[in-house]
């Protein structure tokens, strides 16, 4: 009876370890049934583009944190492109994504570079420049097809470039820059503004340059030429192609203006100078003035002193009172005598 008990229980241990592997065996395939069926259409895309990216692959992707759909439409359209393992491989497009790379635009730059057959890019390049934050595909169409950049540019609120020639004319100017892109100035190469603004200072130099506005409404390619010779594509991210006058128009006569401004400015000047000089002759006759009175008052003073003088002559016999008339006399004669003069100077006139 014992050893029909320990058979059972034997028995109901296989059965229930039994039970266990089973359950997980089934745990398994299902989970690789959902991963195989949750994978299995970017597989087949793989593999028959001869991608070369498995199941496995594309396990790991999503464990890394990293969308397989991205890098197996990408690795696809590089294989249809014909690029191959050696130049990028799968890990160096996932470690791109990773680093916060835009990794179907990176591969779409390389298959119109190629495409063009004149431009030369590797994947560390492209790569690289997308990091930048650059638009990797529009500098490779910008290399193919160049770009044309309004200067002054539209959103600027100017519409034309003035500057003043020799001979005090002001012209207005609008030109317009044909570009390519520079891939190896891309990283670190100055932008578009650098180009606006270093065309514009050298249209304003060129104009300014010129003897007159004449010789430059006869021939505007020669800003052109002078523009181009400077070389202002230089540190930046662009090659410029041409540069183009769109429109030249006459302005004002700057130069009359300011000679007119400079006239009233030299009037103004004088004015200044001869209110300075007038003030000073008003108090230099206000001194003068002051001069006189102070001379009268001491003349006053002297006079004061005449009577006392006679007194201190009397007392002392210096002066006898025959004298004394005699003087008198003198100075009424005196007196009379440019009385009669002022008279007759009077009447003459």
């Amino acid at each position: 009876m014992s050893l029909f008990a320990q058979l059972l229980a034997q028995n109901d241990t296989t059965n229930t370890v039994t039970l266990v592997l089973a359950i997980i065996l089934i745990l398994v395939i299902g989970f690789i049934l959902i991963i195989f069926f949750a994978y299995f259409r970017l597989w087949i895309q793989s593999v028959l583009t001869g991608a070369n990216i498995t199941i496995g692959n594309l396990l790991g992707m999503t464990f890394r944190k990293v969308n397989p759909k991205i890098i197996v439409q990408s690795k696809i359209m590089a294989r249809q492109a014909g690029f191959s393992d050696d130049e990028f491989s799968t890990s160096e497009l996932e470690g791109h994504l990773l680093a916060g790379g835009n990794v179907p635009l990176v591969v779409r730059a390389l298959i119109a570079a190629r495409k063009a057959k004149t431009i030369q890019l590797s994947y560390r390049e492209a790569t690289a420049i997308d990091l930048a934050g650059r638009n990797v595909l529009e500098a490779v169409q910008t290399s193919v097809y160049p770009k044309v950049i309004d200067c002054p540019a539209k959103d600027s609120g100017k519409k034309t470039l003035d500057a003043v020639a020799k001979d005090g004319i002001q012209l207005r100017v609008r030109a317009r820059v044909t570009v390519r892109a520079n891939l190896q100035q891309l990283i670190g190469g100055a932008e578009e503004e650098t180009i606006i603004a270093r065309v514009g200072e050298g249209i304003v130099s060129a104009i300014g340059s010129a003897e007159n506005h004449a010789s430059v409404l006869e021939n505007p390619d020669t800003i052109s030429k002078a523009v181009l010779a400077k070389r202002l594509d230089s540190q930046t991210a662009f090659e410029i192609v041409s540069i183009d006058i769109a429109d030249i128009d006459v302005g004002q006569n700057v130069g009359a203006r300011l000679q007119a401004d400079q006239a009233e400015a030299d009037t103004r000047v004088a004015r200044a100078q001869a209110e300075g000089r007038r003030a000073m002759a008003v108090a230099m006759e206000q001194e003068m003035q002051a001069k006189v009175e102070e001379c009268r008052a001491t003349l006053v003073e002297a006079e004061a002193e005449v009577p006392k003088a006679m007194a201190d002559s009397f007392r002392s016999s210096k002066l006898s009172i025959s004298e004394y008339y005699r003087l008198r006399n003198i100075q009424a004669d005196t007196k009379m005598r440019q009385t009669i003069a002022s008279t007759g100077s009077s009447k003459s006139s």
